[in-house]
């Protein structure tokens, strides 16, 4: 009985121990995020998700890290090299969580980088799995804020693109903003950016 006791003694002691260094790894890393250094902050979540095989966040969040960084580059090859480490981050994120509205949506993300990089080259291939996306990702979790503000906001993009009115889509964001309101994360590390997106984009609707 007393070998039992021991046994699950370290058991535990070595969990907890697991779950404290996962927990310092991923502050670390959202922190170098914070402070201007994505490059460390991906190096360092990716170092996560190596000891963590299991674990859909920390893949999620380089890829993230990726995508957001290479909307504004001009540079071809530094685009490409930079869009294709995170699909294969959002691969690795996938295999571990399928189904996964948030992957889903930051998958549509990436799609969406390369047709705001050149529309003319991607938007007639991307443009439909875009939507896709969104719509599996709609079906999977209608309140989603992440779902419902991204979708709305590339719906407002395509439109604008086709010389359309993209006001009627000022109502999602709204609904967005509601969803936020009340969206609890499953844990401290699970998405929750995007309220600030929101906010920003109403500004242009007159909100």
């Amino acid at each position: 009985m007393k070998n039992l006791i021991i046994i699950a003694l370290v058991f535990v002691s070595g969990f907890a121990s697991g779950q404290t260094n996962y927990q310092k790894g991923m502050k670390t890393a959202f922190e170098l995020w914070k402070n201007n250094k994505p490059t460390e902050a991906s190096n360092m979540f990716e170092r996560i998700a190596n000891a963590e095989p299991d674990n859909w966040l920390p893949s999620y969040y380089a890829a993230q890290i990726n995508i957001v960084n290479s909307f504004n580059l001009k540079d071809a090859k530094k685009l490409e090299t930079q869009l294709n480490k995170a699909q294969d981050l959002i691969n690795d994120a996938t295999a571990i969580s399928k189904d996964n509205p948030e992957i889903l949506v930051l998958q549509a993300l990436l799609h969406t980088a390369w047709v705001a990089y050149d529309g003319a080259t991607y938007g007639m291939t991307l443009s439909g799995k875009v939507t896709e996306l969104y719509a599996k990702a709609e079906v999977l979790e209608p309140n989603n804020p992440r779902v419902v503000y991204c979708k709305a906001e590339w719906n407002m993009g395509s439109a604008k693109y086709f010389g359309q009115d993209p006001t009627p889509y000022c109502k999602d964001l709204e609904r967005a903003l509601e969803l936020f309101a009340n969206f609890k994360p499953e844990t401290v590390f699970h998405p929750k950016w995007g309220k600030e997106r929101v906010v920003q984009i109403l500004k242009s609707c007159g909100k």
